[in-house]
């Protein structure tokens, strides 16, 4: 369920440094791109796939990079699964604001749900070259620690 806390801007950062905290954090190893494919033709779902999406026109398909190819932008991924009795709501751009704040560079967020392990979970891409900046930040505010 989506919470709807009214809280001041504090509370929220107070709260929101606390569900980080405890959120389960994973890394995903190599290079990652988004592949396009017709709005028939909806692409096949492998193990490494981890989302797809689509508009009215075409699907999107975040997939391990395929080395050779060319004209893809390179993402790192890292993620992150919340526990089911935490207040999550306000995350995504908390988050994402203090990325752009730290290190000038925006995200993309792909959320699903997985009520076995707690509900919700995002799956975070940043570009790959800034992918260890990205991480550290986040770690920083896990542990509490100033920014980089």
């Amino acid at each position: 369920m989506v919470s709807v806390s009214v809280e001041t801007a504090e509370q929220t950062e107070v709260r929101l440094r606390g569900v980080i905290a405890q959120a389960e954090l994973v890394v995903h190893d190599g290079a990652w791109c988004f592949e396009e494919f017709p709005a028939d033709q909806a692409p096949a779902l492998t193990a490494e796939t981890l989302a797809v999406v689509r508009d009215e026109e075409s699907w999107s398909r975040l997939a391990p990079e395929v080395p050779g190819r060319g004209g893809v932008e390179r993402f790192g991924i890292f993620s992150f699964h919340f526990p089911a009795d935490q207040d999550n709501s306000g995350f995504v751009g908390w988050l994402a604001t203090h990325l752009k704040a730290e290190l000038g560079t925006g995200v993309f967020v792909i959320c699903g749900s997985n009520q076995a392990r707690g509900g919700i979970y995002d799956y975070w891409g940043c570009p790959i070259d800034m992918l260890a900046e990205a991480v550290a930040v986040v770690e920083a505010l896990r542990t509490g620690r100033p920014g980089r």
